[in-house]
């Protein structure tokens, strides 16, 4: 096993991910909400008191996996009724699509404030990129690095059209009526094993599937955004 990150470096992550994720599902909660279903509300998932939108397993997991570079985990799933919004079929895009959208608006603030530091001269490249691979002592770079770093992991992620994630849900809601319901069907039954073995074999091999998906579009969007390159 890698040893641990610094303190530092462990403190950004937590913070980072209590944001990442709680607002993550609150997007889709208030959207939701906004489009007249009233299941969030129901639940008391409408509300910017973000732990109440955490899963204890998937919230440690993704803070125990963030800390060796892969940032796998989960937040409770949106309570969510297409039927009960006024536009079922866009009103339902919309509140899956804010997830992952108000995961790039965290990564273009933590961003800004980045790009802003390093023009005022408060760190150098050397600590963001010490920052983005964990590695840092300095929790301020640390901070503003992982906060670009594991937001666009989280947002790109998710976009995998692959059941449960809410790739799956955008990619089947473009779809006709009958095609739509056939690959919910499937996703149901054949997404998450899918999902979980390509998980498992990123794990235990040396075939970093999902860093191979993920990495390269984080690693360009990362320098599109901060002006700093951070390829292996």
């Amino acid at each position: 096993m890698p040893p641990l990150p610094p303190f530092e470096t462990i403190l950004a992550i937590a913070i980072v991910i209590f944001f990442a994720i709680g607002l993550h599902e609150y997007a889709h909660c208030k959207f939701a909400d906004m489009a007249g279903d009233p299941t969030p509300r129901i639940y008391g998932r409408v509300t910017l008191k973000l732990w109440k939108h955490f899963e204890p397993v998937g919230t440690f997991m993704m803070i125990i996996s963030s800390l060796f570079g892969v940032g796998l985990g989960w937040g409770r799933a949106a309570p969510a009724n297409p039927d009960k919004m006024r536009n079922p079929r866009w009103d339902f895009f919309t509140s899956v699509a804010a997830g992952p959208i108000s995961n790039v608006v965290q990564a273009v603030l933590f961003a800004a404030v980045l790009r802003f530091g390093l023009r005022a001269g408060w760190f150098d490249v050397t600590e963001v990129v010490m920052g983005a691979f964990r590695m840092s002592n300095d929790f301020v770079p640390a901070l503003l690095s992982l906060g670009v770093v594991l937001n666009l992991g989280l947002a790109i992620f998710n976009l995998i059209p692959l059941g449960p994630l809410d790739g799956h849900w955008l990619v089947g809601l473009l779809m006709p009526e009958k095609q739509n319901i056939l690959w919910n069907q499937w996703h149901r039954r054949y997404g998450g094993q899918i999902l979980i073995s390509v998980i498992l074999i990123s794990q235990l091999s040396n075939i970093p599937v999902l860093s191979r998906i993920t990495w390269p579009a984080i690693s360009y969007l990362f320098k599109l955004l901060t002006g700093v390159p951070i390829d292996y």
